[in-house]
């Protein structure tokens, strides 16, 4: 697979107990058609520096067509997406992060394992992001982030990143509203209001 390569190398002076979560560990940001690259090496400036971890910027691919649906509204489902992710990844990365600006989905179940009611809304439920926790595949999306400030969308989808990605190291949802890791609830306002940084409990979790 052809990709630019986009490295930030980070400096292991010291064998912190932060640096061995991902020392020797690499990301590749997998572009989807129309996602823009400048974005796209925003976040992986963003992964490297707050996860410490290598970042590789892959070059564009289009959205697997088995991933899209026509149930509410055309979309991509977000399972499907991470799925074929953690079936593709190529030897030298050990993350894919894909970035798309166009609208996924997944749907939301209740304890008992059945879809939320109202079925309607949850059978095919509009998200910003998806990840296995933990694993090594995750998927965000600018299509539910925009506003006219962009410098207000842009902060939205570092931070969406930063929690997917969590996600993949093992973070679970905070119950902190301020922690990076809280879930959004269906809410875009959590998101503005999260900061861009993980709780005590969250780093200690991760050892950093």
């Amino acid at each position: 697979m052809k990709f630019v390569i986009f490295l930030l190398l980070v400096t292991l002076f010291s064998c912190s107990k932060s640096d061995k979560i991902t020392a020797n560990k690499v990301v590749g940001i997998q572009i989807y058609d129309g996602f823009p690259k400048e974005k796209a090496k925003v976040i992986a400036q963003e992964i490297f520096k707050f996860y410490k971890i290598k970042t590789i910027v892959l070059s564009e691919i289009e959205l697997p067509k088995r991933a899209y649906v026509t149930i509410k509204s055309p979309r991509y489902r977000a399972d499907s997406l991470i799925a074929i992710q953690n079936r593709t990844i190529i030897d030298s990365l050990d993350f894919v992060l894909g970035v798309t600006d166009k609208d996924i989905s997944i749907t939301k179940h209740n304890k008992q394992g059945k879809i939320k009611e109202p079925k309607w809304k949850y059978n095919d439920f509009g998200v910003m992001g998806l990840a296995y926790c933990p694993g090594k595949s995750a998927i965000i999306s600018s299509f539910r982030l925009k506003n006219k400030d962009k410098k207000l969308e842009l902060t939205r989808l570092k931070k969406v990143a930063i929690h997917e990605f969590g996600h993949n190291l093992g973070l679970s949802h905070c119950l902190n509203k301020s922690c990076v890791m809280t879930s959004a609830s269906e809410k875009i306002s959590t998101i503005d209001n999260e900061k861009m940084q993980l709780c005590e409990k969250c780093k200690t979790q991760l050892k950093i």
